[in-house]
């Protein structure tokens, strides 16, 4: 059982760790011209982009989740070694704790991003397939 927990845990972090790395910039992007924004209009996700944001917002929660649950770890095994096997217990329970709530949260909000990404890409779809539908039965009249 402590074999799979592990392992979980360890897939946990590496997903972390490449959702991390997937958000950071390469030194030739820095270097490019400050992009123009406009204030007055405001700027849309696009579905690929809230899909990604959703991604991004799991792979925190497990960062967090995973720095509580290594936190609570390193609290039980410091009250262990005093001999308080009690206040071991609770500071893992807390851990734990930690990893769930910060989990749950993180991919319920990555998953409600994903779900309004692909819903706009039916939208999207949905609206080409109407325009083909009109223009392959010709003009009304």
């Amino acid at each position: 059982m402590k074999s799979v927990f592990r392992l979980i845990c360890l897939g946990a972090l590496g997903f972390a760790i490449t959702v991390c790395g997937w958000g950071q910039s390469s030194p030739d992007q820095a270097s490019a011209e400050p992009q123009k924004t406009n204030q007055k209009e405001k700027q849309t996700s696009t579905p690929g982009k809230e899909m990604g944001k959703g991604g991004e917002d799991i792979g925190k929660g497990v960062a967090k989740g995973a720095g509580d649950l290594a936190k609570g770890t390193a609290g039980s095994v410091g009250e262990l070694a005093r001999g308080n096997v009690g206040s071991a217990g609770v500071s893992f329970g807390k851990g734990v704790a930690g990893l769930g709530k910060n989990v749950t949260v993180g991919t319920c909000k990555g998953v409600g991003k994903i779900g309004k990404g692909v819903g706009g890409e039916f939208k999207k779809l949905g609206g080409k397939s109407k325009k083909k539908d009109e223009l392959a039965s010709g003009p009304p009249g």
